[in-house]
């Protein structure tokens, strides 16, 4: 396959898209899985190929099957949700690469501090209707003031699973 996806306006599919982040705990022994169950965005295709876009994460809305954990995570040593309710990533640019990939430049924003973020997406199904694209990277939560650490049970890189389904916006 290759990506050839049309320009204009698109949409996310919120039913056919997940957002998902993975931690090492406990001293690296036990791996902490969660994802958000509400996430929204939105895209443009231009004429030249290229594309822009945002994609929006409740922070409120990650579920690690963990209830009291889940509200530890909601509050301001983690995410800070009463301050800081959306994670957002802008794609600043992203342009079909080799071999099915999408080469993304963005930003993400949480708790309200922005960092340059770029990785690699896969294109793994493409149509005139609709485009799904499949990204895993790694971020260093420190760089967004989320530095909790007691007796440093919590130690490396968050890594976040995107899958992603875009179809053609109404209009």
């Amino acid at each position: 396959m290759t990506v050839a996806v049309e320009t204009g306006l698109w949409q996310l599919d919120r039913t056919a898209s997940t957002v998902s982040v993975s931690q090492k705990t406990m001293w690296g022994m036990v791996t902490v899985k969660g994802s958000f169950a509400s996430v929204s965005g939105e895209g443009e295709v231009r004429s030249d190929g290229t594309a822009l876009g945002s994609i929006t994460l409740d922070a409120a809305s990650l579920d690690t099957k963990n209830a009291k954990r889940d509200k530890h995570l909601r509050s301001a040593d983690f995410f800070d949700v009463d301050n800081h309710p959306e994670i957002t990533f802008v794609v600043e640019g992203a342009e079909a690469g080799p071999d099915d990939t999408v080469q993304v430049v963005g930003r993400l924003t949480v708790r309200g501090s922005s960092r340059p973020l770029s990785f690699t997406a896969r294109a793994v199904g493409a149509s005139a209707d609709g485009v799904t694209l499949e990204a895993e990277f790694t971020v260093d939560r420190s760089e967004f003031g989320i530095a909790w650490n007691q007796m440093g049970m919590m130690r490396g890189l968050t890594t976040v699973t995107a899958a992603l389904r875009f179809v053609r916006a109404a209009g």
